[in-house]
């Protein structure tokens, strides 16, 4: 076990140490020049495309909507990094750690952009609406079944499996602390809640999130506001601590500052998951009328996630006097919850901690049943899959923290080293495609697409060719 936990260990030090943090910057750097900083111009659209209606088929059936899909990816991305991970990151890596997560966030919003566009334009139908990902813009515009059937295997082994144990084993920890209930007890609750909802199908997974995330994410914000308004005189001197440290210039770790920014960029892309490719299987499944209006949601998803959530932990934390106390990870975020509001904080971080950890399974599970086709389309599989899944919720709730959190980040760095390496050849086609929809915004309408509107597409299903075909098919 020893060996293993060493071969893991050394494994996610090199790829996220030194490979996975200069790919994603570079290519946030390249996809934010290359869309002309489209994360940041165009923020009022984003919020604008939120208020889009679903979409109704034929049938009279509701499509998922882009705030629905925004919620089905958020329910991924708000749990157990933006509680337990930002508070580790704080304690490994100094409050520096917590300037460059917003740096990852502000590049991995074009990275997040880029994927979500691709995974709109090569989605497919499905029997409840559309599905797609990465997968399916690498077997169709690559013509990589191979690759496709490698980032299958991944995002199953880290979202569906590996990540699931991470949130269960966090949620067990919490109400062990708060209540002293035992492991197993709280991972057999947890399996059976997640088996009512994933054998509810795509529709059940949005409408859950769409309810959870954000009661959970307004209430764990506000207390965080609390925090800085009753502490508003200390906030100018905790983001000075924040930016000297991230440079260096403070010593707030013995690591350096080496330290400072693997931490703050690793647990900054566990938690808005820009550009591993996890947010394009949920930005597939809207029912848009282009493409890019979905890049623009699953963008501003990562400044959601990292900005307002992230940050209002590391606020609660760094205003406290927990910081520098020893604590790691949930436990730390506790004390400092404790000092800010009293002994009945560690009991409502336990709920709070079930609610977005929850959530993260839900939506992970179905990261994972997306991409299951690509391996064995069969009922059986999904089945097998489905009782992995509640099996490895089982298991987190009882193992150890280390060897989960290892490997889940050894799985996602495989997982995202693929769909980063697509990515990066494919980005020219989102470009075109804002491109094709600013042209229309300009013009005072409401921008349709049509897969003549980018030359070379290839093994497009969901998008009819042009005007002449949608009018002929309808």
């Amino acid at each position: 076990m020893n060996f293993l936990n060493n071969l893991v260990g050394q494994a996610n030090i090199l790829l996220w140490g030194y490979i996975l943090i200069a790919l994603l910057i570079g290519l946030g750097l390249y996809f934010t020049i290359g869309s002309k900083f489209v994360q940041i111009r165009y923020i009022g659209e984003m919020f604008r495309i939120l208020k889009d209606k679903n979409t109704i088929t034929q049938k009279g059936e509701k499509q998922i909507s882009s705030l629905q899909a925004f919620f089905i990816g958020a329910a991924t991305r708000i749990g157990t990094g933006n509680v337990a991970g930002v508070a580790m990151a704080i304690a490994l890596g100094g409050p520096g750690a917590v300037f460059w997560m917003w740096v990852v966030a502000v590049l991995g919003g074009a990275s997040a952009f880029i994927e979500s566009t691709l995974a709109q334009i090569y989605k497919v139908p499905d029997k409840v609406g559309f599905k797609g990902g990465p997968g399916y813009y690498m077997k169709k515009q690559l013509g990589k079944k191979w690759m496709s059937t490698i980032f299958a295997v991944t995002i199953i082994a880290s979202f569906g499996l590996t990540f699931n144990a991470v949130q269960s084993n966090t949620i067990a920890e919490a109400f062990n602390s708060s209540f002293g209930i035992n492991g197993a007890v709280v991972g057999i609750v947890l399996a059976i809640l997640a088996a009512i909802i994933i054998f509810g199908g795509v529709k059940r997974i949005a409408n859950f999130s769409s309810v959870i995330v954000p009661i959970m994410a307004f209430f764990y914000i506000f207390l965080a506001l609390y925090v800085s308004i009753t502490n508003i005189t200390e906030i100018p001197a905790v983001i000075g601590l924040i930016v000297k440290s991230a440079f260096g210039l403070e010593q707030a770790v013995g690591g350096g500052i080496g330290t400072v920014i693997m931490m703050g960029v690793k647990r900054g892309l566990f938690s808005n998951e820009a550009g591993i490719g996890s947010a394009p299987v949920a930005a597939a499944t809207a029912s848009v009328s282009h493409p890019v209006k979905q890049g623009f949601v699953q963008a501003l998803g990562v400044f959601f996630d990292t900005i307002l959530v992230c940050s209002a932990t590391a606020f609660i934390i760094l205003l406290s006097d927990s910081y520098g106390s020893g604590l790691e990870g949930i436990a730390l975020t506790q004390a400092a919850m404790g000092e800010h509001f009293g002994s009945w904080a560690g009991i409502f971080l336990s709920f709070a901690i079930l609610t977005f950890a929850f959530s993260s399974i839900i939506g992970s599970y179905y990261y994972g049943e997306a991409n299951i086709g690509f391996i064995n389309s069969s009922k059986t599989a999904l089945l097998v899959y489905r009782l992995l899944v509640l099996g490895m919720i089982v298991f987190g709730s009882v193992a150890s923290l280390q060897i989960v959190w290892d490997l889940a980040d050894l799985a996602m760095a495989f997982m995202a080293l693929t769909n980063l390496i697509a990515i990066g050849i494919l980005g020219r086609i989102a470009f075109k495609a804002l491109d094709n929809y600013m042209q229309q915004r300009k013009a005072g309408q409401d921008p349709v697409f049509y897969a003549d509107d980018i030359e070379g597409l290839k093994g497009i299903e969901a998008w009819p060719k042009s005007e002449q075909e949608k009018k002929h098919i309808s």
